[in-house]
């Protein structure tokens, strides 16, 4: 029916018509509309009616809210930020299927989750904040508990320093240049050293080194090495404490050594952490440095001990060098950031010939991490070709990781294992009297 303009609009006639066919009681006359404007071809558009059958305006507020309240819940469900629908694992109801609408996305497997390829940003927003510096978590958790505990067992060293010698700082038998305990009191905590682990030819069980108290310069106050080497001793005699791969982790040489640690651990390695998270940083942090002590445990000298979370934090290094070439062109001027971490990896490296830090440590520790890092650290890829390129690089790593530690361990229980590579000793080792020109096992001595 149209009106004309001196006509006026009877709510009460239109309501006496009946309802029309194809209507449904309760449903709005717009679709109806609609479908007539449809098959209809040429004919002058219907306006839609404003008031439906059950006497509801379908521009009133509270009308509209209430029929989207009342929609389907696949329309309605709560989407992942970055994403207009979310994923089928989270609806509770079936829904009829609408073709424009596709289907919701599965869940990325647990596997893919940890490596980065987690499903919930778009690639762009990755990219975006990957140029900001946002990682997939805010807080380092890990770096934060770790180092509490390096603290606190820094704080133990102390005490058993200070009851043995009555002073925090070791002079003597020797100098402790990291400003820390002697280094019987470090062996006895557990730093690495090869002859507590193994039978060594060049220092026999039978050696007799510096007690932790004595404080003569030589020393005066000897002790049987399996006294020095501390836990309960050896089993029938026999150096096995392997567990030595894993401890000096812990253990630092001073508050020089502890301090420079913590430093780079709460900056460089802090933000790895953020980036690919928790649980790949754990497994980077303690594969690079239980791995440095075991290159260490090869191919340093013997009777030099070794401490530090030097090597872990060498790993975590690593990881940032993966990062800067797989996100060259994200990267915030990256030929600066490449030149400062060239300089820092230099400077880490001469550190390494410092007495009580090993070089292998640090050298294990990159080399591990480079390996385990391009395996689990989460690489935007932005086309098939690079996804593929690095799947090629993760299976290599970890294939490689796992090769390295078989060989290196099996190396070290032989009886010689200086014979795999005599001058690598060098490395970790700048020639002094005090160490034999880096000849034999580097005791001088009774004195650690």
């Amino acid at each position: 029916m149209i009106l004309t303009s001196d006509e006026s609009f009877d709510h009460e006639s239109i309501m006496s018509r009946g309802t029309s066919p194809g209507l449904v009681r309760g449903a709005s006359t717009a679709r109806s509309s609609q479908r007539a404007q449809g098959s209809m071809s040429g004919a002058t558009p219907r306006t839609p009616s404003y008031i439906d059958e059950e006497d509801n305006d379908v521009y009133d507020e509270a009308y509209n809210k209430k029929q989207t309240l009342e929609s389907s819940l696949v329309d309605n469900a709560a989407a992942p930020a970055g994403q207009s629908k979310g994923y089928y694992q989270d609806l509770e109801y079936a829904d009829p299927y609408v073709p424009n609408q596709g289907n919701p996305d599965a869940k990325a497997s647990p596997f893919a989750r940890f490596i980065g390829n987690d499903g919930i940003y778009p690639i762009q927003q990755r990219i975006e904040n990957k140029k900001r510096g946002i990682g997939r978590q805010r807080y380092p958790v890990l770096v934060w508990l770790i180092s509490v505990v390096l603290i606190a067992v820094f704080i133990y060293e102390e005490v058993i320093q200070s009851r043995a010698q009555g002073t925090p700082v070791s002079f003597h038998p020797t100098v402790n240049p990291m400003l820390g305990p002697s280094g019987s009191a470090l062996i006895f905590l557990g730093a690495r050293f090869p002859p507590c682990m193994k039978n060594v030819s060049s220092v026999p069980t039978s050696t007799l080194l510096a007690c932790l108290n004595d404080t003569a310069n030589p020393s005066t106050i000897n002790c049987p090495l399996e006294q020095i080497c501390g836990f309960n001793g050896f089993d029938n005699g026999t150096p096995n404490q392997w567990f030595r791969f894993i401890t000096p982790i812990f253990i630092h040489a001073g508050f020089i050594h502890i301090a420079l640690n913590l430093l780079c651990q709460l900056t460089v390695s802090a933000q790895v952490e953020r980036e690919m998270g928790s649980a790949g940083f754990f497994l980077v942090y303690f594969a690079a440095g239980i791995f440095g002590n075991v290159l260490g445990a090869n191919f340093s000298l013997v009777g030099a001990p070794s401490m530090g979370a030097s090597g872990a934090i060498f790993g975590t290094t690593a990881v940032a060098w993966v990062d800067l070439f797989a996100h060259w062109k994200y990267q915030y001027r990256p030929v600066r950031k490449l030149i400062f971490m060239t300089i820092e990896l230099v400077i880490g490296f001469a550190i390494g010939y410092i007495p009580y830090i090993d070089n292998f440590a640090h050298l294990g520790g990159f080399l591990l991490g480079l390996l385990v890092g391009v395996t689990f650290y989460p690489v935007i890829s932005t086309t098939k070709r690079h996804r593929l390129i690095m799947w090629s690089f993760r299976i290599i790593g970890i294939v490689l990781a796992i090769i390295l530690y078989v060989v290196l361990i099996r190396n070290f229980y032989t009886s010689d294992p200086y014979a795999a590579c005599p001058g690598c000793r060098f490395l970790s080792c700048w020639p002094t009297t005090a160490n034999d020109h880096c000849q034999g096992s580097g005791l001088s001595g009774s004195s650690i």
